[in-house]
């Protein structure tokens, strides 16, 4: 690891320390995490992923509006509840959809078996979420813009695909386990994460000399994820909070 390294370490590690604590889960730093731990289940938790994009005082503020028991409702029950639900991209059926669906996979097998049986073959988490979205789609098909852009879809090539931020936020709440991470799952290890790569990141990343990658994309997910390796190899998205805060607080 050379000198500039290093000092990059030194100061995540730091950050890292000093931001696991649950004061950073708060309305006055909104995140989608701040919803998904009050309630520890991980069908709300991917609900609440899923939703997290945009800006994190409105994504909180949608997060609250909606009835999490729904999950345990009728379809019918769901599809009129959000007749009147929805979020930027995401007209009311496509909020019900995701309700629908997961309500669905409830019944018949847990989120953390699904990814699980695309993962444990080559412990690659990639394979897992595809397994997962294929899983999604055949309960409950659904091709709209909207419903698309929020759960995403199987890529055709997988290095230049999108960083499916999102679902790598999600796996890092579900996996790890710390003050802010609720660590519900036990057969993924933390070690095969990827980070989950969203513009701040991305940006504070570059500016650190993280990341040499010059385009927003999977690849540049994994080459994130294989330099923080070097930090630390057992848990290398531990960083992934500090450098997202970084970039939000304009620190770095």
């Amino acid at each position: 690891m050379n000198k500039d390294l290093k000092q990059i370490k030194t100061l995540l590690d730091s950050e890292v320390k000093s931001r696991n604590n649950t004061s950073e889960l708060s309305l006055e730093k909104p995140d989608p995490l701040f919803i998904a731990s009050q309630y520890q289940d991980e069908s709300i938790a991917l609900i609440c992923a899923l939703f997290g994009y945009g800006n994190a005082g409105l994504i909180v503020k949608f997060l609250q509006s909606l009835d999490f028991t729904l999950l345990e409702a009728s379809e019918e029950e769901i599809k009129k509840a959000f007749s009147s639900h929805y979020y930027r991209f995401q007209k009311s059926e496509d909020v019900s959809a995701l309700f629908i669906a997961l309500k669905r996979l409830r019944s018949v097998e847990s989120i953390e078996d699904i990814f699980y049986r695309g993962y444990k073959k080559e412990e690659n988490i990639l394979d897992g979420l595809w397994c997962f979205l294929e899983t999604l789609h055949s309960v409950y098909p659904r091709q709209t813009r909207g419903y698309g852009f929020l759960v995403g879809n199987v890529p055709k090539k997988v290095p230049s695909a999108g960083t499916y931020k999102r679902y790598m936020m999600y796996l890092r709440w579900m996996v790890r386990k710390d003050l802010l991470d609720m660590g519900l799952w036990s057969k993924i290890d933390k070690k095969d994460l990827l980070m989950p790569l969203d513009t701040h990141t991305f940006q504070v990343s570059r500016r650190l000399g993280l990341l040499k990658r010059k385009t927003y994309d999977m690849k540049a997910s994994i080459e994130l994820t294989d330099t923080l390796r070097t930090f630390d190899h057992q848990d290398p998205v531990k960083y992934d909070f500090a450098l997202y805060r970084l970039g939000q607080e304009k620190l770095a």
